[in-house]
């Protein structure tokens, strides 16, 4: 990552500081709270250097802020990151300090930043930030937290598949369909369950080769991570990490269309032009994967389970709306999201 991939600054507050116990640097963006305390969660991750940590936070943070404003929250976008050197496993006392740091930070906020699990954490790390906080989301079940949203995240995604079919094939129908699949972690896997019991076909990858396994009992074809981007499918699922949609890459790709739950899968903004041009379909990162926060709020505003699992097939639905907008406005779905995201956040702040 470069610094000079780091996003306007239209935060309300960053604070980046050194954490008094682990000696690590930590950053907490608060991007927005004018739809209410910010929502978003902690990033452990290796990075050359603090500006390239820091530009992370500043773009993930201003993607929850329209995450959450689509998926009509009454919430505000944040992202905290750890950052750890290269080469270095942050693991025992020195992980524990860490996540206490980032909980005397938070604190700070008063409030206006509330964090969970995300790469790289966990959420029996969000027991130690805990310690320092009460500006917490995401705990374990039996702690009486909401557990693991990877489920959430999920079905949030699977019910954006059908709109994306429809959009770009004039059929929602999953089986027959050919699905390339990059990254088998919490979410991917949980979503090629899915996939592959709607009846599609898949081609899928990891970095991690132990994740074979799960290929060969679905039936799914095992590619090489590097083999992802040109392995041809209907569509591509992008599940891992992001930056993957580049003016290099999006030439060659062999899809009709892009969904999938990883933060952030383009290079820059305007890739999603470059995709449109070449007449491939992009369901936007922060519509799509936005089933987490759902099932995290609800579980904070007491929502049944019944009436959370109906927001997150509603997914599907503020899918539809966006690729409605994208056509009646002649722009690009991820313009149209974003539209969306701020005509919401406007009127809230009016």
């Amino acid at each position: 990552m470069n610094a000079n991939t780091a996003p306007d600054f239209t935060h309300e507050r960053v604070i980046t500081a050194t954490g008094a116990r682990s000696g690590l640097t930590i950053i907490v963006a608060l991007h927005s709270s004018v739809l209410g305390s910010a929502l978003g969660g902690c990033r452990v991750w290796q990075y050359d250097s603090y500006v390239d940590a820091q530009a992370d936070a500043l773009r993930l943070s201003s993607a929850m802020t329209r995450k959450n404003s689509v998926a009509g929250l009454a919430a505000g976008g944040g992202k905290s990151v750890i950052m750890v050197p290269r080469g270095e496993k942050l693991e025992g006392e020195r992980r524990r300090n860490a996540l206490l740091d980032l909980g005397d930070i938070i604190e700070m906020l008063g409030g206006k930043y509330r964090t969970a699990e995300d790469v790289g954490t966990t959420e029996h790390d969000m027991l130690v930030v805990r310690e320092q906080t009460a500006h917490v989301v995401g705990l374990p079940a039996e702690d009486g937290g909401a557990g693991e949203p990877a489920d959430a995240t999920a079905l949030g995604v699977f019910s954006s598949i059908a709109p994306t079919l429809e959009a770009a094939f004039g059929s929602g129908e999953i089986a027959g369909r050919s699905f390339v699949i990059s990254g088998l972690g919490q979410v991917g896997s949980r979503l090629a369950r899915r996939l592959a019991e709607a009846g599609a076909t898949l081609s899928v990858t990891d970095i991690a080769d132990s994740k074979r396994a799960l290929a060969d009992e679905l039936g799914a074809t095992w590619i090489q991570p590097a083999d992802a981007l040109t392995t041809p499918a209907d569509v591509f699922v992008p599940a891992g990490l992001g930056g993957v949609l580049t003016a290099e890459t999006i030439p060659a790709l062999p899809f009709k269309a892009v969904v999938g739950p990883a933060n952030n899968p383009l290079g820059r903004a305007e890739d999603a032009q470059l995709l449109a041009d070449r007449g491939i379909l992009y369901a936007p990162d922060f519509v799509v994967n936005a089933g987490g926060v759902i099932y995290l709020e609800g579980a904070v505003n007491g929502l049944s389970a019944d009436e959370v699992d109906e927001r997150l097939v509603g997914v599907g639905d503020v899918l539809r709306r966006v690729f409605a907008t994208a056509v009646e406005r002649e722009i690009t779905p991820l313009a149209a999201a974003e539209a969306i995201a701020w005509e919401r956040i406007d009127a809230a702040r009016a």
